[in-house]
């Protein structure tokens, strides 16, 4: 009897499922190990009960589900408690699963202050909010944070490889290979230990001369860019060079945290001095935590510590 399962899509871009069908065969050659009993991308099957409606969502029981995007909504928190109830395995899918993504940068103000300023206008400071509009959590929240999970895969968006690989490995009962080192471990700019003592607006471009290997550019962070590629997960260009690098500009951080719950902000900041640069010079720190705003990384001023 094959595997059965689930999938969910919660607080994100749809990144993460447009990143499974681009796995092309290999998703194909999935659907022949799995049996697929829930899954809106794919088919069309319906909740007993509505999301946002009283009363228990009713799921399929599944041996694995997969889980995208944080929990933001009402519903968001819904959904997901039905898939942990129902679901052998749960596995969080991509950085807004991990680590909060990007929309948990709305973690910095109230969910009051959100409201007020996504539905202001330009002649009043703020206009009413229509109906139908799906009631916000206080923050937005990694999946971890709300319920238990088996498997964590890092990304925005992770490879589709390693997607239908984690999947593969589960379901014969086999180790997963998940990515372990930072992006500057697969990085292979130059190194000299001797960088810029401030870092550079995002309007000056890395220095290197086009079409030479990039084993033979200067490291970034030590061109006084902000390349956080040494507190931030590897793995997005697999066993290959990270993408960001390919193409000459620094790694923003996309795939969370090498730790699992690591800090990106405070260990920046660590890596900075490490490399005497002034991290003083950096004028939006939080910016540092777009990708990881969950797990309380990110909070209104009034409740920062």
């Amino acid at each position: 009897m094959k595997p059965r399962l689930n999938f969910e899509w919660l607080h994100g871009c749809s990144g993460c499922e447009i990143a499974l069908l681009n796995s092309g065969e290999l998703l194909f050659s999935l659907f022949q190990l799995v049996d697929i009993v829930h899954f809106p991308l794919l088919m069309d099957h319906k909740y007993i009960a509505d999301p946002g409606e009283e009363g228990d969502l009713s799921l399929p029981e599944a041996d694995i589900g997969l889980v995208t995007g944080g929990v933001g909504l009402a519903s968001h928190l819904k959904i997901l408690t039905a898939m942990r109830r129902q679901c052998r395995v749960l596995i969080a899918v991509g950085t807004c699963a991990g680590h909060g993504g990007i929309p948990a940068m709305r973690n910095q103000w109230t969910a009051g202050q959100t409201m007020e300023t996504v539905f202001s206008t330009a002649t009043t400071d703020t206009a009413p909010v229509p109906d139908g509009v799906p009631a916000l959590l206080d923050r937005v929240s990694s999946i971890d944070e709300q319920v238990r999970v088996d498997v964590c895969l890092p990304g925005c968006p992770p490879r589709p490889e390693m997607i239908i690989a984690v999947l593969e490995a589960l379901i014969q009962r086999e180790e997963q290979r998940l990515p372990h080192k930072s992006v500057c471990e697969t990085c292979p700019t130059v190194r000299t230990g001797k960088g810029q003592a401030t870092i550079h607006r995002g309007t000056v471009r890395a220095a290197y001369t086009p079409g030479e290997p990039l084993d033979r550019m200067r490291c970034l962070l030590e061109q006084g860019l902000l390349c956080m590629g040494p507190v931030t997960a590897g793995g997005c260009g697999g066993r290959d060079v990270p993408l960001c690098l390919r193409s000459r500009v620094s790694c923003r951080g996309c795939y969370g945290p090498v730790r699992k719950y690591g800090n990106q902000l405070l260990d920046m900041m660590n890596a900075l001095a490490s490399n005497g640069i002034d991290y003083r010079t950096i004028i939006d720190r939080t910016s540092l935590l777009r990708f990881s705003g969950a797990h309380g990384r990110l909070r209104p001023k009034g409740e920062r510590k």
